[in-house]
């Protein structure tokens, strides 16, 4: 096959003590899934989930032990950090029930939606997408994947971020209001999930704004940490 122009590079996140890569497909993320901060951002009780998306390649791959570099972004002057588990598909499918969702994970990680929230607020008063606000560039940092058999209790492990060394977010994944397999199971009817897709399964509470020099560094219980400094 012939292109008119050099096709974009696979983007990719390292797998956890090996050299291989697990390529991205797509990145699906989950909105207000933990119930502390659903009543931060004004909102209350168990609501059918909703997902936005972001372009694979707003990735910000971090390796092990490493300090991932993130620009400030553009256009904002609020820019918040979000920490979150995410998950990591080997196996496609459609309509997937939640008893047989976990068959579908290929590993775990621990990502960071990071959110203009400013540009946000301004497109949820104007009913418009909220694009502009998740899906710019390098707003998706990620740590190395770790396959699921080697991860842990991934359901109920502490979720934590701190900012310049004080925590700013703290909880546990038993928090989420949909589960990992419920997650899956409502995304997969909504679209087929494909091997390569990375799902954001949603933040506590504590978000807040970070500035140019802040060093961000948060972790999940069983899959490392990541860590990120605004630049």
């Amino acid at each position: 096959m012939t292109y008119v122009i050099s096709p974009a590079p696979i983007p990719s996140v390292p797998v956890a003590g090996t050299a291989e890569r697990f390529p991205v497909h797509r990145i699906y993320c989950v909105g207000r899934n933990y119930e502390e901060h659903a009543k931060e951002m004004g909102f209350t009780g168990r609501e059918p989930p909703f997902f936005f998306m972001k372009p694979a390649d707003a990735i910000l791959p971090v390796a092990a032990g490493e300090t991932g570099e993130m620009p400030y972004p553009s256009l904002t002057a609020n820019l918040h950090h979000e920490i979150e588990l995410v998950v990591a598909i080997g196996k496609g499918g459609r309509n997937i029930a939640a008893a047989d969702a976990l068959q579908h994970v290929w590993g775990y990680a621990v990502g960071l939606d990071m959110t203009r929230r400013d540009l946000q607020n301004d497109m949820k008063k104007q009913g418009r997408p909220w694009s502009i606000g998740k899906g710019f560039d390098h707003s998706a940092p990620i740590g190395p994947i770790t396959p699921a058999a080697q991860a842990g209790d991934v359901e109920h492990a502490g979720i934590w971020l701190q900012v310049n060394g004080a925590d700013r977010q703290r909880s546990s994944v038993s928090q989420l209001i949909w589960n990992i397999a419920e997650t899956i199971e409502h995304l997969s009817a909504a679209w087929e999930l494909q091997p390569g897709d990375l799902i954001f399964t949603g933040t506590p509470e504590g978000v807040a704004a970070v500035v140019r020099g802040d060093v961000l560094e948060g972790g999940v219980e069983g899959l490392g940490t990541l860590r990120v400094a605004m630049i």
